[in-house]
């Protein structure tokens, strides 16, 4: 007899992870499949980083972790963030854990009660809705047009402040629009947010050193609201680390030693060996974070130049992270061969089957009008993709 707990009944599985699959498992038959669905930077993992690994393991680096990370990652977590950012996290404010995804699920956890709200801008990345969800909070949902580059702006976080608000959740770089924040659109929300002091901040910038406008900013910045601000990041696109499954956050004591508590019990700590490997990438030259820039920039470049030679979509230049996020309504409505395209899902499905280029329908972001595309791959395979999307999206009529 299944009986599934109601709070994993309520969550849905990942869009991103299941167009991933889809796309595997066309590629399985022989079809020559392009994936663009998934936030994988395509590079290999830096040659000192990878040498760490062997020497942690020669040096036996294999006994259980502290709760709360080794002590030489929290201390290159603080010094990082104080270089890099000039936030003040000491060490005892930093929390390693298995991936940004598991930062950000902890940091939820030890704050987000029973029917507290959540504001959540969209679009958005399609764990945060589910964590709500886990949490038994309420989504508060407000919607980043295409207009405003897909941000949202102060009034809108105003408008749905309530007694009830725990929580204001932001992106920047953003996944999946690729929209920053800059200082002074983080400075006016701040001053809402002055007004508000029962709301915290929980801040995903995993994406910081993907950006395309010169310099990340970071609103755990302002005076008025780092008490407030709980700041995830990891290891995984910067460095192209993402199978080492390392995140941390930086928050304010009372909550750390809290989310240490919890991780202590659901996890004890990411594997010993991989948090010696995130030390040398925070603490080593960060020559290869430059250059995998310059890789996506120039990548970027290319897809938007390749995007809009296709008529009738529509795309803004994202200014970080490694995703494009065209809108497609004009192609609602059409179809080929009888199949009817109504919505972003059937889009991504008919880009699937009939172009063999995978991609994630907007649904899952909270944007219906739009698909993300990923790319973090090679110029040769953004060429061929995108004239597989031209050709494809011609034969809807």
């Amino acid at each position: 007899m299944e009986q599934v707990s109601a709070r994993v009944a309520a969550l849905a599985p990942s869009a991103t992870m299941a167009m991933n699959q889809a796309s595997r498992e066309l590629k399985e038959k022989g079809i020559d499949v392009i994936n663009l669905t998934v936030g994988e930077p395509d590079f290999f993992t830096p040659d000192h980083i990878k040498e760490s690994a062997k020497k942690a393991i020669d040096e036996n680096n294999s006994f259980y972790p502290p709760a709360a990370g080794i002590a030489e990652l929290r201390k290159a977590v603080s010094a990082k963030f104080k270089r890099e950012n000039n936030l003040d996290f000491t060490p005892e404010q930093i929390v390693v854990s298995a991936g940004a995804k598991n930062s950000l699920a902890n940091a939820m956890l030890a704050l987000i009660n029973k029917d507290d709200e959540v504001i959540v801008p969209s679009p958005y990345w399609v764990t945060y809705t589910e964590l709500v969800t886990l949490c038994e909070g309420k989504n508060i949902i407000i919607r980043g047009t295409y207009e405003n580059n897909f941000k949202v702006t102060p009034d809108q976080i105003e408008e749905v402040i309530t007694p009830k608000t725990k929580a204001i959740l932001l992106c920047s770089p953003s996944n999946p629009s690729g929209s920053v924040y800059s200082k002074a659109e983080l400075a006016a929300i701040v001053k809402v947010l002055e007004k508000h002091p029962h709301v915290f901040i929980i801040s995903d910038e995993i994406y910081e050193h993907i950006n395309f406008t010169g310099k990340h900013e970071s609103i755990a910045q302002f005076d008025s609201v780092k008490e407030r601000c709980i700041i995830i990041n990891g290891v995984s696109k910067a460095y192209a680390m993402t199978g080492y499954r390392i995140g941390y956050l930086g928050a304010p004591l009372w909550l750390s030693k809290a989310i240490i508590k919890l991780q202590g019990q659901l996890l004890t700590g990411p594997t010993t060996m991989m948090q010696v490997c995130a030390t040398t990438a925070l603490n080593a030259d960060q020559a290869c974070v430059k250059d995998m820039l310059a890789a996506f920039t120039r990548r970027k470049d290319l897809i938007i130049d390749l995007i809009r030679e296709i008529p009738n979509v529509e795309v803004q230049v994202p200014e970080g992270a490694f995703y494009v996020f065209p809108r497609m309504t004009h192609f609602y409505g059409k179809s080929f061969n009888g199949k009817v395209i109504n919505n972003s899902d059937d889009l991504c499905l008919y880009l699937l089957e009939e172009g063999h280029i995978g991609t994630v329908s907007g649904d899952a972001f909270g944007e219906p009008d739009c698909i993300r595309i990923s790319f973090a791959t090679s110029d040769d395979n953004i060429v061929e993709a995108m004239k597989r999307m031209k050709n494809a999206l011609a034969k809807l009529s």
